[in-house]
């Protein structure tokens, strides 16, 4: 059954290195998406009845691939192993083949009434003005801090079905859901992702995390365009944000302002982003250097956020220039001595003694498509700036 082929494709397939990238059937071209695969197939053979055409060429993402076909349709393979063929692309209908692999999930074309577990790709869709194509999320409207995703909670056009563990399946069966767009998260509960299929209810599974970079996260809004046939709003949404990166002054020498993002856990210890992760390529890309930037950089992992001790994080971050706290955790703090209360030691480090501690809006995590505003507040804050959206300075 292709469910369960597809589950024990290890995750780490995203990472590891690339063999061979091939696009065009029968070779020669390279497609734009350098995917990772753990060995090279020809992505378009797919069908005796469907002959390649083109490939869409990403500037950035790295993790997903699309090919289309000159009868129509096209085939989407993201980093995971997983593969789906969308019948429909820009008002084309190729049939289904008959002889389409049983590991290929047909996607509906374009989605009409999902169901949103991935809560990162909520703001894909608000985006291009998709949102009235989802019909069901596994948050409830105090759980979301996109307005859109809320009023939609509220009145009704979007409804709560459950968490991505434990779906609703009757009122998704009985309200004719059409596509479940999950995260990596339901990796760990792979009787689910076979439920929802044995249900009739396609399942696509988001792996934007798996991108090194915040543009390359945010061209996956190209990707939910598709699958809405939403294809051109979803270009607009995206060069709209990638102009605030190629807005960025060019930074040259050694002397950068350093940087710790950071947040505090219960138990006293600390969680900092790994110096592969996006969140550092932005502080870099805003002229900052990052404090942690040999943490896990030669690490093949695909963790983002390793969690350090006290003395740890204190030995590497006391000289640090700026302080950013990241709420995402354990939620907003309000001031600095907010923060040192729960860690004394803190009160001796240099960013906490010039007043340069700032922390992340409660909403930044599920704006997906807000990271070229959050570059630029990087750059404003670095450069002494105050007209700042998803950080605030803590008094």
């Amino acid at each position: 059954m292709k469910q369960i082929r597809a589950l024990y494709l290890p995750v780490f397939l995203c990472l590891v290195l690339l063999l061979s990238v091939l696009s065009g059937c029968g070779g020669g071209e390279t497609t734009g998406a350098k995917l990772l695969q753990k060995e090279p197939v020809d992505r378009c053979a797919i069908s005796k009845s469907l002959t390649y055409d083109h490939s869409m060429e990403p500037a950035y993402a790295e993790q997903f691939a699309v090919d289309y076909f000159k009868e129509g349709g096209c085939l989407i393979t993201v980093c995971d192993g997983r593969q789906y063929f969308l019948p429909e692309v820009n008002g084309k209908e190729a049939s289904v083949p008959q002889d389409l692999s049983d590991d290929i999930t047909v996607l509906p074309s374009p989605v009409q009434n999902g169901y949103l577990a991935g809560t990162a790709c909520m703001d894909y869709f608000v985006s291009f003005d998709g949102l009235d194509q989802l019909g069901f999320s596994s948050l409830k409207e105090t759980g979301w801090k996109i307005p859109e995703a809320a009023a939609a909670m509220h009145d009704g056009t979007v409804q709560y079905a459950g968490k991505y563990s434990t779906p609703d399946y009757e009122l998704l069966t009985s309200k004719h859901c059409d596509l479940a767009i999950e995260n990596t998260m339901i990796y760990h509960t792979p009787d689910v992702i076979e439920q929802l299929e044995s249900l009739g209810i396609p399942v696509f599974i988001d792996n934007s995390s798996n991108e090194s970079t915040p543009q390359a996260r945010m061209e996956w809004v190209k990707l939910y365009g598709l699958l809405a046939g939403k294809e051109k709003a979803a270009e607009k949404a995206f060069r709209a944000q990638e102009k605030a990166f190629l807005e960025l002054p060019a930074h040259c020498g050694t002397d950068l302002p350093r940087v710790a993002f950071f947040s505090l856990r219960a138990n006293g210890t600390v969680v900092v982003r790994r110096a592969s992760d996006y969140i550092p390529a932005m502080i870099g890309m805003a002229g900052g250097e990052y404090a942690f930037k040999d943490l896990g950089a030669d690490d093949d992992g695909n963790r983002s956020t390793q969690v350090i001790s006290m003395e740890e994080f204190y030995q590497t971050a006391k000289d640090a220039d700026y302080f950013i706290y990241n709420s995402s955790i354990e939620g907003e703090r309000s001031s600095i001595a907010d923060l040192v209360n729960d860690a004394p030691v803190l009160a001796d480090c240099k960013a906490v003694k010039d007043g340069n501690v700032f922390c992340t809006t409660a909403d930044l995590y599920q704006h997906s498509m807000g990271q070229g505003t959050f570059v630029r507040d990087l750059y404003t804050m670095l450069t002494g700036g105050d007209d700042l959206t998803y950080i605030f300075k803590l008094k």
